[in-house]
């Protein structure tokens, strides 16, 4: 059962492209429609936790969904499936970025961008149909979004989530409760969890391993995903290195496949360049363990909670603001990024009706945008 799940989690870490919105419809198509190894209200269950706790979100729901399936095993199997060829390839870009002729670099991103944009476009429709069947949450989805265009900062994405959860407390609740999916455990996890936690945190900094307790830092406090992390790692680490270095990595970590955190993994490499492998790999445990720590704790007293009447209620109204906060990075960094002109606008398009035709696969369509961006790049 671990193989398996290493196996299927590997896979989506080499297709994942656009970042955390986009993820999340890759898990929900894989685990909950074809394979189905949680049902609807489980993966909302436990996607309407990870919003709410700092960290990777679409990592932690994959950490989580490993945990369903094949316990503290299964969730570490998936964690480093999912993060590995990210891991290799920003690990390796902080190594040889200087080596990299401008020209493969610049095509191939540009070309991953607009691939971007299609995928978590199609992750917002999915999402939107699955979450915001009523008029309710369709109307809690869109205030969310334009509230967090106009305003996007983190106190605008807490607000969102908290007032759509008590909106959903008092309209959203069903008439019984949602089954509950396992036994809740409040004795062990949560006290091993934080015990942990604490140590993990205290004893680096006694050693003094700033790296460690940069990304560590940047892990605990970061809530919203990979695009929140970024500014805040700029401010933590940026001033270690040139301007044209960190937003290398941070282009890359918007266009390889996986996680957005594996920035790390490149931050490492650069930080510590005596030993690039060693600060890639310390660097992306530090940053991704405090998220994955929480998990484990919460999991399954959320799992509990989340399953009596009021509190489904309030889960439904967190994943309508989901697809909001969704809709909201479509526009902002996803799509302003990597649309300039009518030919990158086209290109989007053909790209999202290909994609919803299912007349090509994924990794065709990574090859092929990668490669239309570098011919692009000669005209």
């Amino acid at each position: 059962m671990i193989a398996d799940i290493f196996r299927q989690f590997l896979v989506l870490g080499l297709i994942s492209f656009g970042g955390p919105a986009a993820h999340v419809g890759y898990f929900h198509r894989r685990f909950v429609e074809e394979l189905q190894w949680l049902d609807e209200s489980e993966f909302a269950r436990l996607l309407a936790l990870t919003q709410f706790l700092p960290g990777p979100a679409s990592s932690q729901l994959g950490f989580a969904i490993g945990r369903v399936r094949g316990g503290v095993s299964g969730a570490v199997a998936a964690f480093v499936a999912f993060t590995l060829p990210s891991f290799l390839l920003m690990a390796l870009l902080g190594i040889y970025a200087t080596s990299l002729p401008d020209w493969l670099q610049g095509g191939a991103i540009t070309g991953l961008k607009w691939l971007a944009v299609i995928v978590v476009a199609d992750a917002v429709w999915n999402m939107g149909q699955r979450f915001c069947a009523r008029g309710l949450t369709r109307t809690i989805a869109a205030l969310v979004a334009m509230l967090l265009v106009l305003w996007p900062v983190l106190a605008g994405q807490m607000l969102a989530l908290l007032v759509a959860a008590a909106i959903g407390w008092q309209r959203l609740r069903p008439e019984q409760g949602v089954p509950a999916s396992g036994t809740p455990v409040w004795r062990r996890w949560p006290l091993v969890t934080f015990v942990l936690l604490a140590f993990v945190a205290l004893f680096p900094a006694a050693r003094g391993l700033g790296l460690w307790n940069d990304f560590f830092a940047a892990g605990s406090l970061v809530f919203g995903g990979g695009h929140v992390v970024l500014p805040l790692l700029q401010e933590l680490v940026g001033p270690q290195m040139s301007p044209d270095q960190f937003l290398t990595g941070y282009a890359a970590a918007q266009a390889v496949p996986g996680p957005m955190f594996s920035l790390a993994s490149y931050l490492g490499a650069v930080l510590l360049p005596a030993s690039p492998w060693w600060g890639a790999l310390l660097a992306t445990l530090a940053i991704f363990l405090p998220g994955f720590l929480l998990v484990l704790g919460l999991m399954e007293g959320w799992q509990w909670l989340s399953s009596r009447p009021a509190l489904a209620g309030a889960v439904a109204g967190i994943n309508a603001a989901v697809v909001g906060l969704l809709l909201a990075a479509l526009y902002q960094p996803v799509f302003v990024s990597a649309v300039h002109d009518l030919w990158d606008l086209l290109i989007v398009v053909a790209g999202f009706a290909v994609l919803r035709s299912k007349a090509v696969p994924l990794w065709g369509m990574v090859l092929g945008m990668a490669a239309l961006g570098v011919m692009t790049g000669f005209l």
